[in-house]
């Protein structure tokens, strides 16, 4: 089973955001996503400043299977995008949840993670995907 982290919240294609201190969403893809492309070859990042939607494919994940796209999982404006992941791709696969994360957005809104799985209902999405 892949990992599923507590202090995030989740979308049904795999991606993850968490709220940071500052009110800031950091956004990355899942264990499982990242898994399940294989070998990550190069990511392709939103533009900082750029709006975003909810839903809107914003980035790109390629690996040496396929290119997956990477959904937002808030609204909001770009305010950072992982630099690293330009020269070191393949921190999407080594540390999903930590160094590779993708990118950061500033959220319109209260509460940005209204809507979005919890930890066990992204489980039981997980789960139920497995048994199709």
């Amino acid at each position: 089973m892949s990992q599923v982290p507590s202090d995030r919240c989740y979308i049904a294609s795999h991606q993850w955001a968490r709220q940071e201190q500052d009110g800031v969403v950091t956004v990355g893809i899942t264990d499982f996503a990242q898994a399940a492309l294989g070998d990550v070859v190069f990511v392709e990042l939103p533009d900082p400043n750029e709006a975003i939607e909810a839903g809107d494919d914003v980035a790109v994940a390629e690996s040496v299977k396929s290119a997956s796209e990477v959904y937002s999982p808030v609204t909001g404006t770009v305010v950072a995008v992982n630099e690293k992941l330009e020269e070191a791709p393949e921190l999407l696969n080594e540390d999903p949840y930590g160094d590779g994360w993708l990118f950061q957005v500033k959220t319109r809104g209260e509460e940005p993670l209204a809507g979005l799985l919890d930890s066990d209902a992204y489980q039981a999405l997980l789960a139920s995907e497995a048994s199709e």
